[in-house]
């Protein structure tokens, strides 16, 4: 069967359709090449003011293979967010091939809430520094968390400012960091089930032997004849180290195991670890605590206390101080404890866990201890002026960390 004569006429017509398609997709295939290799440093973006061309400041082979090469995102941007350079890094992190993401807009990778951020940094010129936490809009639907660190590059054409921005993938590290929080949370629970033990032991046992030792000795101690005073003397002291041991231990079992804390609540056991460390070390202790708004969850009372504890032991350790300062307060949706001294401070660099020098364990466990229901420690300090510590704490989070 001979075609007929439309269908030799299309024929033709379509090869020269498929032939044309094929040249225009090796010219943009031979663009983008150039593009990324550098051997062209400007590229025509069709927008809906016309066409805008865009200058590739830096787009030298060798500056090009070493952005390719990179592991983190590469962008090149203009302050409406126009993409003029992306590396395979970054269409590798959002999903989407490389030819799709040059010549868009960065705005489609992002939430309102990163764009709103983003924009702010880009209208502060995007100083040297510039940097925002995001959370990347993947092609197929997929969330990506990522650190951006964003520097002005300069003007490209004549009007539009050019952005460089490195794209952190910050997925393992958040994994990491909630490894971390989960192995805080078992070795804080780890301490407090140690704590219970040993405060039980303490009370159970060893109180009542000293007791028992203290009531013998004072039976012995009244057995004793007036006329051997010498030694009803040196009996009568030693049962009132006896009696000063029970009371010490006691102490320690107490602290180790604050029943009351459920029973009386925060403030008074703040109150009565205050009263109790200025009366052991003559150091007086100033206590503000504001009406809250509610009784906290039981992790949050725990933790303030503890924190209390181990800065008056540091102060007592450690500052030589003559006074201290605590204070209680609820700012909006946060509790605050801040424990202040006039001692003789210290270098925050030095002794902060992390840094070169002596490590503080303890800063490191309050640290811990805080971020453990979801809040924050701050140490300021400068030595001879003094040591503050403040501890913030979400209640909503702390709430959900006691759930």
């Amino acid at each position: 069967m001979k075609p007929s004569r439309e269908q030799s006429f299309s024929r033709p017509a379509l090869a020269l359709e498929l032939a044309g398609l094929r040249a225009r997709l090796t010219e943009a295939d031979e663009t983008l090449r150039a593009i990324r290799t550098g051997e062209v440093d400007t590229v025509v973006v069709a927008g809906k003011l016309g066409s805008r061309v865009f200058t590739l400041d830096g787009a030298e082979h060798a500056y090009r293979v070493l952005i390719e090469s990179m592991n983190e995102g590469a962008l090149t941007i203009t302050d409406d967010k126009t993409i003029l350079y992306a590396n395979q890094c970054f269409a590798r992190m959002v999903r989407c091939p490389l030819e799709q993401v040059m010549g868009g807009s960065l705005r489609r990778f992002l939430s309102a809430e990163d764009r709103a951020a983003l924009r702010t940094l880009l209208k502060k010129g995007g100083m040297s520094g510039s940097k925002v936490q995001v959370l990347l809009r993947a092609s197929d639907g997929g969330r990506l968390p990522a650190h951006l660190s964003i520097r002005r590059l300069g003007r490209s054409g004549t009007r539009n400012a050019t952005f460089g921005i490195v794209v952190t993938d910050m997925t393992e590290s958040r994994y990491n960091e909630e490894r971390l929080r989960t192995l805080t949370r078992r070795v804080v629970q780890a301490q407090e089930g140690e704590r219970r033990r040993v405060a039980l032991e303490l009370h159970d046992n060893i109180t009542q032997l000293i007791c028992a030792i203290l009531f013998r000795s004072q039976a012995l101690a009244d057995r004793l004849p007036a006329r051997d005073g010498s030694s009803k003397r040196e009996a009568m002291k030693i049962c009132e180290m006896l009696g000063k041991t029970a009371r010490e231990v006691e102490r320690i079992s107490r602290n180790l195991r604050p029943g009351v804390l459920a029973q009386l609540g925060l403030v008074a056991v703040l109150r009565g670890t205050s009263s109790e460390f200025a009366d052991r070390t003559g150091v007086p202790v100033e206590l503000v605590c504001a009406q809250l708004a509610g009784r906290l969850p039981a992790d949050t009372e725990l933790t303030l206390l503890r924190i209390l504890q181990e800065a008056l032991k540091n102060v007592e350790k450690h500052a030589g101080a003559h006074n201290v300062s605590v204070c209680l307060t609820q700012q909006g949706a946060y509790v605050l404890l801040a424990i202040q001294d006039d001692g003789i401070g210290f270098d925050p660099d030095l002794h902060w866990p992390g840094r070169k020098g002596k490590a503080g364990l303890g800063l490191l466990g309050m640290r811990e201890r805080a971020t453990y229901v979801g809040g924050a420690l701050k140490v300021k300090s400068v030595p001879h002026a003094g040591t503050e510590i403040e501890v913030r704490i979400p209640m909503a989070a702390a709430a959900r960390a006691a759930g």
